[in-house]
């Protein structure tokens, strides 16, 4: 069925629409910004190595957030590990070692042993994920409480510890957002994946949502530099290898090394979006007062981390109008509707939501 949404916490996913990209023939002007859209992200904000500070803030959140007495998640994980000798590296029966042992012929290696070694480590990490968190779930997968208490795991929290351990080894790895699946689906950043850059400029996607390591998803939402923006791009494949990228607004093609994955700030951003959007009660099915306020404040949370990220900008105009906050309701979707344009994609359910509050129903 044409411009049916299938709303669920790893994919938000409508099928068969077009791109829904604003037309001033048919609207009226977006309001003049209040404020320039410049994102700043510096290479230093992409960093999240596992165990660092920046790493286990995402953590603490989730033992924050979910207050159920668990054991620590790295020692869990490590444990878990040291258990399973089926998914040792190289004979290590301890994580940390292994990882740093891995870092060091990574280091060394050079030309195509490097890149060979990289994509080794790849798969490595997926099938770690994979075993050792064999539980996928929408409703609790992005909570590292979870992950200890159910063996429960979601995209962007798979995605996350998957490019956390790659750059703890000392490789170019980071998260983007999905918008357009192998499939030719689109969705509204209903996705998230682990990006390396390899020796040579090329980049390949590692999902553990997937059977088999690498995969081609057809439409990324990263950051552009040069812009100081984010960007909803489409890449450009040479077998499982991103070797350019299409930007959403014109046939002009860029080299992977010109865009980058998304900040430590943006991906708390989104834990908190998922946050929000599986609160019980809340803005997921029947709604009550409590869930709703709940959801409120999870979504205003990841705006508070990042107020460029355009899905909980929007989606919090859902939560204010089962509230009854019309007005509140209508400068989200306005809001929303702004960024998704700025950054070259405008998907149907901000479309709609624009229309109504600028149009009326």
């Amino acid at each position: 069925m044409r411009g049916a949404w299938r709303m669920v916490g790893g994919a938000v996913l409508l099928v068969g629409l077009g791109a829904g990209v604003w037309s001033a023939r048919v609207h009226p002007p977006l309001p003049e910004p209040t404020q320039p859209l410049v994102v700043v992200q510096t290479k230093a904000a992409e960093r999240y190595p596992y165990r660092s500070p920046v790493f286990s803030a995402f953590v603490a959140d989730s033992y924050r957030e979910v207050p159920l007495r668990v054991e620590p998640f790295y020692a869990w994980w490590e444990g878990t590990y040291a258990r399973h000798p089926n998914v040792w590296l190289e004979g290590h029966a301890a994580l940390i070692t292994a990882m740093e042992a891995r870092r060091k012929e990574l280091a060394a290696a050079r030309g195509e042993a490097k890149t060979r070694l990289e994509l080794e480590t790849a798969r490595w990490l997926h099938k770690l994920v994979k075993t050792l968190i064999p539980k996928f779930s929408l409703e609790r997968g992005f909570e590292f409480v979870y992950t200890v208490e159910r063996g429960e795991r979601q995209c962007l929290l798979q995605s996350v510890l998957i490019a956390g351990m790659l750059q703890k080894m000392g490789l170019d790895a980071g998260v983007v957002m999905v918008w357009k699946n192998p499939q030719g689906q689109v969705s509204n950043n209903g996705h998230a994946v682990t990006v390396l850059r390899l020796p040579g400029g090329r980049d390949v996607l590692v999902d553990a949502s997937d059977p088999e390591p690498f995969i081609r998803h057809q439409g990324l939402f990263v950051y552009d530099p040069a812009g100081r923006s984010y960007r909803f791009v489409e890449p450009v494949y040479s077998q499982d290898f991103i070797t350019a990228y299409r930007l959403r607004e014109g046939s002009e093609r860029v080299n992977p090394d010109q865009l980058r994955p998304l900040s430590a700030l943006f991906l708390r951003s989104q834990f908190y979006y998922y946050r929000g959007e599986r609160a019980p009660g809340g803005f997921m099915g029947p709604s009550n007062p409590t869930g709703l306020a709940a959801s409120a404040r999870f979504l205003e949370q990841a705006i508070h981390y990042d107020p460029y990220n355009p899905l909980p900008v929007y989606v919090l105009g859902h939560v204010y109008a089962k509230e009854g906050k019309k007005e509140a309701a209508r400068k989200q979707y306005l809001q929303g509707y702004r960024l998704y344009r700025a950054f070259g994609y405008v998907p149907s359910g901000p479309q709609a939501a624009y229309n109504r509050a600028v149009l009326g129903p």
